[in-house]
């Protein structure tokens, strides 16, 4: 079970109006042509698809603080090597390259522009008066036209250029994150105790084929490696636990959502995960019939994608939402997970996705909520748990902080986590469209799978030794 915050709020989740910005251009050639397919000119691990729905007009052009870091790169390239991600250092000084010029040709086309303008009013002027410099205006007027077709070019060209490795950028690292791999995560919190047998205590999926309520065996020519079937007691075990997290949370002023299984790539990325990656955990529909639709691993994408290119009210934060969805994740095998529910390829999982203030205290305090609300659903189910401040190796690309909570697995003789989630929730790049600024954050409230392997781990030979 895992808890992140993104500082800022990403160009999906904010309201997309702009002053003073030009209305999108067509541009012709190949420097629009080859993005519109996988088959073009750019391959698929080179594009971006949140900035082709830039592009094609649906979402304004996000915003990177690329001053910050065109005046601090050491600090950009200190946290790229602290997390081990796509990009290293080394690439930051062609991102800056690239940014500046892009913005002197920016300069020059804002320039020409207005001098585009200017010589418009003079050409009104002179036909009036029937001047004799009308046609030297004129042709002045059709030379800039003719450059300025060509900056748009050039300027289209460098800005896809800019957004696919600058939207590769993480976002910022919370000072007390720890730094390095998965161990040297940090131990915040232990609850409960850990629970004691006389016996030697059974794994999950062996208590769960004695009761009759988990069928693994014999499926590969049903669904392939890594399903399963629920049935009886167990997959009402399944239901009842996805009534109990909702509820729960819907008392405590949540609001319920129902969002799709299948998106766009654009919603994905604008939350910091990568449909065209290879490999990747995401299922793409047939992409003969379907150009641009995958399967979500978790509900944080569909809720990101409602509030996307939406504006909030300052009085409606923080916003609360509460989703249970079926998550299809193509979990690679390790060959270290026993059979059994661990990394299976499907799941239903209870999510909290909440947005806030852009204040690290108000999102502090949110992300501090819902860790509170995690430890309290745990505590009522009866588990042992700790709580864990993720290193930056951990945080993936989008998340400014992350926690996560790994419970004590007696089959296994160690701790698991809670939820299979690598980056767990609310992710986001460090990129806002707009001139307003907010910070999502999410957590997995419950994930049945997990925490049925944890329910009949420490409860399931008590019901096999039952009369």
């Amino acid at each position: 079970m895992a808890a992140s915050i993104a500082r800022r709020m990403p160009s999906l989740l904010l309201c997309s109006l702009r002053s003073g910005c030009r209305p999108r251009r067509e541009t012709p050639g190949p420097c629009r042509e080859r993005s519109l397919s996988s088959s073009g000119g750019v391959p698929s691990r080179t594009r971006n698809l949140l900035y082709e729905h830039v592009r094609e007009g649906y979402s304004a052009r996000p915003q990177l603080d690329m001053e910050r870091l065109c005046a601090h790169p050491e600090e950009a390239a200190r946290a790229l090597e602290h997390r081990k991600g796509e990009l290293r250092p080394a690439d930051l000084s062609e991102i800056i390259s690239t940014w500046q010029s892009l913005g002197r040709l920016r300069k020059e086309v804002q320039t020409l522009e207005e001098e585009k303008a200017a010589v418009a009013q003079q050409i009104k002027a002179l036909v009036v008066s029937a001047d004799p410099v009308y046609q030297s205006t004129r042709a002045r007027g059709r030379a800039i036209r003719t450059r300025l077709a060509a900056l748009y070019a050039d300027e289209a060209h460098l800005e896809e250029l800019f957004y696919t490795r600058a939207l590769r950028l993480p976002n910022e690292t919370h000072p007390d994150v720890p730094v390095g791999d998965e161990s040297q995560a940090r131990v915040l919190e232990v609850v409960g105790e850990k629970p004691t047998f006389a016996f030697r205590p059974r794994g999950h999926l062996e208590i769960g084929e004695q009761l009759d309520i988990i069928r693994q065996k014999r499926l590969s020519h049903v669904s392939g490696q890594r399903s399963y079937y629920l049935r009886g007691p167990g997959a009402l075990l399944q239901h009842a636990l996805v009534s109990f997290t909702l509820g729960k949370l819907v008392q405590r002023g949540f609001t319920a959502m129902t969002v799709p299984d299948m998106l766009r790539g654009a919603v994905f990325e604008g939350c910091g995960m990568s449909p065209n990656a290879s490999p990747s955990q995401i299922y793409n529909i047939d992409p003969s019939r379907f150009e641009d639709l995958n399967l979500a691993g978790t509900a944080e994408v569909g809720i990101a994608g409602y509030f996307m290119d939406h504006a909030v009210s300052w009085k409606d934060l923080p916003i609360r939402v509460v989703c249970s969805s079926t998550c299809y994740r193509a979990e690679t095998n390790t060959g270290k997970e026993p059979w059994g529910l661990f990394r299976v390829h499907h799941f239903s999982k209870v999510e909290m996705f909440g947005l806030t203030c852009a204040g690290t205290e108000h999102s502090a305090a949110l992300l501090e909520e819902f860790v509170g609300l995690q430890k309290e659903i745990l505590t009522e189910l009866g588990l042992h748990f700790r709580v864990l401040d993720m290193p930056t190796q951990e945080l993936g690309r989008p998340a400014y902080r992350k926690f996560d909570i790994e419970a004590w697995m007696p089959g296994r003789g160690r701790y698991g986590e809670v939820s299979p989630d690598s980056r767990a929730g609310g992710g986001v790049k460090p990129a806002s469209a707009g001139h307003l600024q907010g910070a999502p954050v999410s957590a997995s409230a419950c994930v049945d799978h997990d925490v049925i392997i944890l329910i009949l781990g420490e409860h399931g030979d008590t019901v096999l030794d039952s009369p």
